[in-house]
């Protein structure tokens, strides 16, 4: 079985997109994100940016492996704002990702209907102008070995494409080096080959 090492996110901000509606407007932010906090400080900048709009509705998605999503109607229908807006993350497969759609209220209603579009419509809408790229799931090792292995070791992390992230080449050399998730057992099996070296996974 291959093991999935690989996830979709969005490289930067999309900016700002307006989608209109009987004159509602719905202002559209995409964010890259990697935890609660940042998503909290988006949140307060849009709601000072936006101070006399009516909803500030969002979904957000984390994690890799193992997702996590959140979602916030902001006094919208039940299931009317969040939802749709969430929706377009699973659709665009991203994650480490957070959404929100800024309404202001034009005067006529829309009904469930025509809000679950609207935030449907503007969510989509920032996905599509922002940059969405591949990255890979990394697992770091720390090695720790003296200068006589040092061509074994970069031999390694040559064959297997490891990233070297950072390294301390004093009396003994350390290393820290990150490698794709379907290398791991590669890696762990000939680390474990290479007698004069000490190794832990991170």
């Amino acid at each position: 079985m291959e093991i999935k090492d690989t996830y979709k996110t969005i490289a930067t901000s999309s900016g700002e997109v307006l989608f209109k509606d009987r004159n509602s407007k719905f202002y559209a932010y995409a964010f890259a994100v990697q935890n609660e906090q940042e998503i909290k400080a988006h949140l307060e900048f849009l709601k000072k940016q936006h101070h006399s709009a009516r909803h500030w509705c969002y979904a957000w998605q984390l994690g890799t492996e193992k997702t996590r999503h959140r979602v916030n109607d902001d006094g919208e229908p039940n299931n009317s704002a969040g939802q749709p807006i969430y929706g377009q993350i699973q659709s665009f497969n991203v994650t480490n990702t957070l959404i929100v759609v800024v309404r202001y209220f034009g005067g006529t209603k829309l009904g469930v209907g025509g809000l679950i579009n609207a935030y449907k419509t503007a969510a989509q809408m920032a996905l599509e102008a922002s940059d969405i790229i591949e990255k890979t799931i990394d697992t770091q090792f720390q090695l720790s070995f003296q200068y006589k292995e040092m061509n074994k070791v970069m031999r390694l992390v040559k064959e297997l494409n490891a990233t070297i992230v950072s390294q301390t080449l004093e009396i003994d050399c350390e290393l820290l080096v990150s490698v794709r998730k379907k290398d791991v057992e590669t890696l762990t099996q000939r680390l474990a080959a290479l007698f004069e070296l000490e190794w832990k996974q991170l």
